[in-house]
């Protein structure tokens, strides 16, 4: 007897349809976001802060505070007076980009922001001081040049969308902070309060790891949450750890300072709020 075969008698496989979405893909932008949930991973940024610094002329322990405030007033990258202005001029035609063109100019945006975090790291960092000759700070450095890993990844593999056709208003009042922080109103010769509008574009400020974190930072969050995630964890945890030690060196180890712990104050507001508001929301 023959047995009929009919097509029917084999059972056929359903496809399932199922939608993947950007939180659940398994990526290597998945797995950074995966490994910025880890409590460890901010413990070691946080070490790394703490790594000593480095200085031609040996210096005692206790005088660390010293060392911080001696490579920061005579940092480098002050030395270059003639391209302070360029880089105070440079991001407002970047942020104009943005306004007009938007998601077009992402890339523009993260490149320079890269590029700036990479120069205030190594030059802003280090200083000839007449009290320790040749000195650099190894943990500021480390710091910065992990931040500006991430903004230079961010630009290559474009996490961020800023096609949205309003930004978010609700976080608008992070702007007068931001805006603080540019101007950086301060005389560099007294470290007292200077309101003179001609700092809006000769002020060290677009030279200045601290100034231009938290302006970065707020237009990440006019954009959020369609933004890189890993990249707004590692930069503004970062901005918190160095916001805190200002906080310190400003008015706990450096009396007469108070102004600049003011003007460090956008950096640790501005950074703690788009930590906190990073875990929030779904991500990107």
């Amino acid at each position: 007897m023959k047995v009929n075969r009919s097509r029917t008698s084999r059972p056929t496989a359903t496809r399932l349809s199922t939608p993947v979405s950007a939180c659940t893909r398994t990526s290597a932008s998945e797995r950074l976001i995966v490994l910025t949930q880890k409590w460890w991973f901010y413990l070691i940024i946080a070490l790394l802060t703490f790594l000593p610094a480095y200085t031609a002329k040996p210096y005692d322990s206790r005088e660390s505070a010293g060392v911080v405030i001696a490579v920061l007033s005579n940092a480098m990258v002050y030395s270059w007076k003639a391209l302070l202005p360029v880089f105070k001029i440079l991001p407002l035609l970047i942020f104009g980009m943005l306004a007009v063109w938007k998601d077009k100019a992402t890339r523009v945006f993260y490149c320079y922001g890269a590029l700036v975090f990479l120069i205030t790291g190594l030059f802003e960092n280090m200083a000839i001081t007449s009290e320790y000759g040749f000195a650099a700070l190894i943990g500021n450095m480390v710091i910065c040049l992990i931040i500006a890993a991430a903004w230079l990844w961010e630009a290559i593999t474009k996490h961020s969308d800023f096609n949205r056709v309003q930004p978010s208003f609700s976080r608008l009042w992070v702007m007068p902070l931001a805006f603080m922080a540019f101007w950086y109103p301060v005389n560099m010769d007294t470290l007292q309060p200077d309101f003179g509008l001609h700092y809006l574009i000769t002020s060290e400020a677009g030279l200045t790891f601290c100034m231009m974190l938290p302006v970065y930072l707020s237009v990440m969050l006019l954009f959020f949450p369609d933004v890189n995630l890993v990249t707004l964890r590692i930069s503004s945890f970062a901005g918190v750890l160095i916001g805190l030690l200002s906080m310190m060196q400003f008015f706990v180890f450096n009396k007469g300072m108070e102004w600049m712990g003011i003007l460090h104050l956008p950096l640790l507001i501005i950074s703690s709020y788009a930590f906190v508001l990073s875990f929030r929301k779904r991500c990107r």
